[in-house]
């Protein structure tokens, strides 16, 4: 199982050229697998000793260390297009995990702040190189509705300051260019000479006082800092901004295709989540565009 593994994950990331953090998890998804079998089973299994009731125990098993519903379902989905390509290269006649059918989930509304709290947000104090980047950082997420490993994948290169721009690589190393406003690249611009200071060791972005690429974790505790000053009362994260940048947008008369292209989705049903602009708005909405109202 683990030479299947191997391999799978090198063609993995040579054909499909997803993002380490998608490599990272298929990976961790199917070590977990690998120990279970050796637990059931007390020996390495073999990938065609593998059937649908292994694969459900292992699923029952999850469940029981407290797995939700959406980690168990991205599971399967690991398995599935692991055994598929066991199938295409020989190694399987048939797929166990294709009849498993995915836990049933509730469609969760995305979290997201009214733009007052926004303001509030973004509103970071002081002057010193610390808050100018995280002035940055906030004020970035907020106007392009990047995700925060896009956010720290940049480089300086990837930013057009003049025409206010970025070109940013997100999931599947699929390239996309965002727009962003005023209120963002007065932060950019405020901030260069602060990275400066910092004798960045590459061309990344956002850096850190030593000069190294800013990290998922630095910038969630950028946000966590602002919320605790803030005494928000919901949960907030970078993605939230990011649920904040479509709502908004959404709420202010733009078209979902658009705001799929700015978000970077796929499917369309992904960008719908957006759509739950609130009793309030829709009655305010009714009145003013109704003829009958």
């Amino acid at each position: 199982m683990r030479q299947a593994v191997a391999t799978f994950l090198r063609h993995l990331d040579r054909e499909r050229n997803p993002s380490p953090h998608t490599v990272r998890a298929y990976g961790e998804d199917l070590e977990q697998f690998r120990a279970y079998l050796e637990r059931a089973l007390g020996r390495a299994a073999r990938p065609a000793e593998v059937d649908h009731l292994l694969i459900r125990g292992f699923l029952a098993d999850m469940h029981e260390r407290g797995l939700k519903k959406v980690s168990a379902a991205r599971k399967l989905a690991t398995l599935r297009t692991f055994f598929r390509f066991l199938c295409r290269e020989g190694v399987l006649d048939k797929n166990p995990a294709r009849a498993l059918l995915s836990p049933r989930m509730e469609r969760r509304i995305p979290t997201h702040l009214d733009e007052e709290q926004v303001n509030a947000l973004l509103d970071v104090p002081g002057s010193g190189d610390t808050a100018l980047r995280a002035r940055a950082i906030l004020e970035l997420l907020y106007a392009t509705g990047i995700r925060c490993s896009e956010l720290v994948g940049l480089d300086v290169p990837d930013v057009d300051l003049p025409a206010r721009m970025i070109r940013v690589l997100g999931k599947g190393r699929k390239e996309r260019v965002v727009l962003f406003g005023g209120r963002a690249q007065a932060a950019l611009r405020a901030y260069l000479p602060a990275r400066a200071r910092a004798r960045p060791r590459s061309e990344a972005l956002f850096v850190n006082a030593r000069g190294g690429r800013l990290t998922d974790r630095s910038v969630r505790g950028h946000v966590a800092q602002r919320v605790r000053a803030l005494a928000l009362t919901q949960r907030t994260s970078p993605h939230t901004h990011r649920h904040s940048f479509a709502t908004h947008l959404l709420a202010r008369g733009a078209d979902l295709r658009a705001i799929q292209e700015l978000l970077g989705h796929v499917r369309l049903s992904t960008t719908q989540r957006y759509t739950h602009v609130d009793t309030h708005q829709i009655l305010s909405i009714y009145k003013k565009t109704h003829p009958r109202a």
